[in-house]
């Protein structure tokens, strides 16, 4: 088992940055591969973005690619997203989620079946 929260969230301007964190306790933080989700009013969830247990694979859904990095603290236990150029598009709730993979590597998995998830932060980018 794993609990997650993540924190970060907020009101910035198109343009701005934010970064949000998510704090993994429970399991060996390590053998999971981490995403971050987001959900928007009226619209169904999508991954944003991915990042493998050993933290050497990332993914990024198109519309966030060179805006977005994702990275992970395996001693912190930690996953972040730094979101730079927001675009009132961006705007949702995002969530951290993590499914538990048999060995440190590389491999992103599909979107679906992750195990966990945190309850989300909101993320609001004015225009």
């Amino acid at each position: 088992q794993v609990q997650l929260v993540e924190s970060g969230g907020g009101l910035v301007q198109a343009g701005g940055s934010l970064r949000l964190s998510c704090a993994a306790s429970g399991r060996t933080f390590s053998s999971y591969e981490m995403g971050w989700f987001r959900q928007a009013p009226g619209k169904e969830r999508e991954r944003v973005a991915a990042i493998s247990s050993s933290g050497t694979g990332t993914y990024y859904t198109d519309s966030v690619k060179g805006r977005f990095i994702i990275s992970r603290d395996n001693v912190k236990s930690a996953v972040y997203m730094q979101m730079n150029s927001l675009k009132p598009e961006d705007t949702a709730v995002y969530y951290c989620a993590a499914r538990w993979v048999p060995y440190f590597s590389d491999y992103i998995g599909p979107p679906n079946g992750m195990g966990y998830w945190g309850k989300g932060t909101l993320v609001t980018v004015s225009s």
